[in-house]
């Protein structure tokens, strides 16, 4: 008899972690011990849609998938939820937060849309703080920066953050007044590095990241993708210079700063007039 690949995907982790015969690995495994495994999959997904390389964002997506299943089985031992219940739980959740495709509120712009959405999302958070005062558990908190996770990357968790106290009004005019206060950041770093301490250096670069992201929220950009974008184009032009630098087999710890940096310009300079695809 044929079966769905989910259902013999679930077969194969149901497998995993039999008692009697699974992997010793996976049986070892908890919610909390494979959730790095579940960023690092996650960050995957990101790069292989980088690369633009379908099989490549095919294979990273299952092995995403793969995480979910881990964490249902885990839950399903426990006798908590299964694979099913998450299924229909985000399946719910999706036609309940679009009534303007799968209920009554039709033809509604899009500044109409994030409102509902936003109003929606709000209700559901007041139903949850319902459900945990019946069971007797304590209220989640519900200030304006509360259901920002904690386990975002931070760059992209100082970026949700501002855009909620934004969404009050707790926000700069615009893009050059950001500007201003990132200058001011960085007066403030070079001030620590003067006569502080590690702490206090710390502290301001900080500061000085908060509010970068700031300026990119206020420029429209995802400063997550702007860093990755940076740190591979960072990456492709060091290997670019290495490569520049040690092509007389010269070890490039030996070349030098002024000869690193002479090919580094190099690099720039070809890339500027062939930019990579």
């Amino acid at each position: 008899m044929s079966t769905t690949p989910i259902a013999r995907l679930l077969g194969i982790m149901a497998a995993l972690r039999d008692p009697e015969g699974g992997c010793p690995w996976d049986l070892a495994q908890s919610h909390a011990s494979i959730v790095p495994y579940t960023i690092e999959e996650a960050y995957e997904v990101a790069e292989a849609v980088e690369t633009g390389d379908p099989e490549e964002l095919r294979d990273e997506l299952g092995d995403l998938l793969f995480q979910v299943v881990f964490q249902a089985r885990i839950a399903e031992e426990a006798g908590t939820f299964a694979f099913d219940d998450v299924a229909t739980a985000i399946a719910d959740k999706m036609v309940r937060r679009h009534p303007h495709i799968f209920g009554d509120a039709k033809d509604l712009d899009p500044a109409a849309v994030n409102a509902q959405w936003a109003a929606i999302k709000a209700e559901e958070r007041r139903a949850k703080a319902a459900r945990a005062a019946a069971s007797g558990r304590p209220p989640a908190p519900e200030g304006i920066l509360d259901g920002v996770p904690l386990a975002l990357p931070a760059l992209a968790r100082a970026e949700k953050i501002s855009a909620k106290a934004a969404s009050v009004g707790f926000d700069w005019p615009d893009a050059a007044e950001v500007v201003a206060k990132v200058r001011e950041e960085t007066d403030e770093v070079v001030q620590a590095l003067a006569g502080e301490g590690p702490e206090a250096v710390a502290e301001e670069i900080g500061d000085l990241l908060f509010s970068v992201a700031n300026l990119a929220r206020h420029a429209g950009v995802d400063p997550e993708e702007a860093l990755r974008r940076a740190n591979l184009k960072f990456q492709r032009r060091f290997a670019a210079m290495e490569a520049e630098v040690t092509k007389d087999g010269r070890p490039l710890a030996g070349a030098g700063l002024a000869t690193m940096e002479e090919a580094w310009v190099a690099v720039k300079r070809r890339e500027r007039q062939n930019p990579p695809l």
